[in-house]
């Protein structure tokens, strides 16, 4: 953790404000903070700035709280995401939002087995702790937007189509295809990767067909939670 990420109920006044339990362990325990130590904070979807640490008989919080500088940037990308194994989740979520993603689009396809649905990691709570995660290690505020799409065709034939109009459109996906391409730095883009074992090819026809163009990231076969932060770092 590089920054405590407030939500806004933490505040009490502009300039104070609570702890969560997990942010008060990782003071304890990790920073090893005193009363009186000057930390890093940041709003969610906000500024940065700093904070000095204090502690009551209710416990830890924040005073002198001063919110001054811009966050980084995030990038101008979203990510068509056919949804990964529940143990997979949370390590892709975080990396998404540490990078910058700027929205998410989690996607059933042929290969998503329909019951990780149902996994205590794909609730709105869960998605939005590891997103969170992910910005307090980047220093980071801006928390991206995630949507649901448990259906592959109503999303091809419906979502899609507004989703990526007007973007830079590119699909990952193994095969004779040109190599990952480097993007202009404000450059907006829909990117695709799919699950384990990859899309099928009437799910990749979909997207070659509203004008996505197919790349390939070299010989080896990546896990999904490697071929995010291979694929990001590649494009931008």
């Amino acid at each position: 953790m590089n920054l405590l990420l407030l939500e806004a109920h933490q505040f009490q006044s502009a300039t104070e404000a609570t702890l969560s339990e997990r942010q008060t362990r990782h003071i304890q325990q990790v920073l090893k903070a005193r009363t009186g130590s000057l930390l890093k904070v940041g709003v969610i979807d906000g500024k940065l700035g700093y904070g000095c640490l204090h502690q009551t008989d209710g416990g830890w919080g924040l005073t002198d709280i001063q919110l001054e500088t811009a966050p980084p940037a995030p990038l101008p990308l979203s990510l068509v995401l056919a949804l990964p194994r529940p143990q997979m989740i949370k390590r892709i979520l975080q990396t998404a939002a540490c990078m910058g993603v700027a929205r998410i689009h989690l996607l059933q396809t042929a290969k998503v087995e329909k019951s990780f649905w149902q996994s205590p990691a794909v609730t709105e709570s869960a998605i939005r702790e590891q997103l969170i995660l992910g910005l307090e290690q980047a220093g980071a505020t801006q928390l991206p937007q995630v949507e649901k799409h448990c259906r592959f065709r109503p999303f091809a034939e419906d979502a899609l189509p507004g989703i990526a109009d007007g973007h830079t459109k590119l699909i990952a996906h193994p095969g004779d295809y040109p190599a990952c391409p480097r993007l202009a730095k404000n450059e907006t883009a829909v990117l695709a990767i799919g699950p384990e074992g990859g899309f099928t090819e009437g799910e990749v026809s979909y997207f070659l067909n509203e004008g996505f163009a197919a790349f390939q990231l070299g010989a080896r076969i990546l896990k999904v939670e490697t071929a995010v932060p291979v694929t990001l770092a590649k494009l931008y």
